[in-house]
C-alpha cells in the first residue's frame, strides 16, 4: 500500500486497480476502459444534452468537473458488481458519496452488459480500508484474475 492503513487516502487508483480486487489483469482493465471510455462520454453529453434543452451554449471543459473520472467510474462499477463492498466504503476510497458510486454504476452497467462483460462476484467482502489492506498484503494469492475476453472492436 501507498501509505498508512485504513486511511481512504492510502489507496491510489493503481492499488484499487489490482488484480486480486478486480478479478482481471492491469492490462484487460486498461483495455476494458479505452474500450468503455467513448460510450460513457457518449452517454454523459447526451444527458447532459437532454437537461439543458439543446446544444451546449460555452465552450467545452468549462463547468464544474465530474467528481469521478470516466476510468474511475469503470473501476468503481466493477468493484461494486464484485460484490467487494458497499456503495459507502467506496464512496470513501474514491473521496466520493454513495450517490456518485451509484450513479457511476447506474451509467456504466449497460456499457459492461452491451459490450457483453460480465463481471463476477468475489467471495471477498470488505467493510472498512483495513480490511482490504490486510487482504491485500497477504503474501498468499486467493483468487487468479478470470480471463477476460474482450469482444472485438476491429470490423
Amino acid at each position: 500500500m501507498s501509505t498508512l492503513a485504513g486511511d481512504s487516502d492510502s489507496f491510489t487508483p493503481h492499488d484499487l486497480r489490482h488484480p486480486e480486487l478486480t478479478g482481471m489483469t492491469r492490462e484487460q482493465l486498461s483495455d476494458l476502459t479505452h474500450t468503455l471510455i467513448p460510450g460513457l462520454e457518449e452517454h454523459r453529453e447526451r444527458a447532459r444534452h437532454a437537461a439543458r434543452g439543446g446544444p451546449r451554449c460555452i465552450a467545452r471543459g468549462t463547468g464544474r468537473k465530474p467528481s469521478l473520472t470516466p476510468p474511475d467510474q469503470i473501476l468503481v462499477t466493477i468493484l461494486y458488481l464484485r460484490k467487494h463492498s458497499r456503495q459507502e466504503l467506496l464512496g470513501r476510497l474514491f473521496n466520493t458519496t454513495a450517490m456518485t458510486i451509484s450513479r457511476a454504476v447506474k451509467d456504466v452497467r449497460p456499457l459492461l452488459e452491451a459490450h457483453g462483460f460480465t463481471v463476477t462476484a468475489s467471495t471477498a467482502r470488505f467493510r472498512t480500508p483495513d480490511d482490504i489492506t490486510a487482504f491485500l498484503d497477504s503474501e498468499a494469492c486467493k483468487i487468479e484474475p478470470d480471463r477476460v475476453e474482450l469482444p472485438n472492436s476491429d470490423p
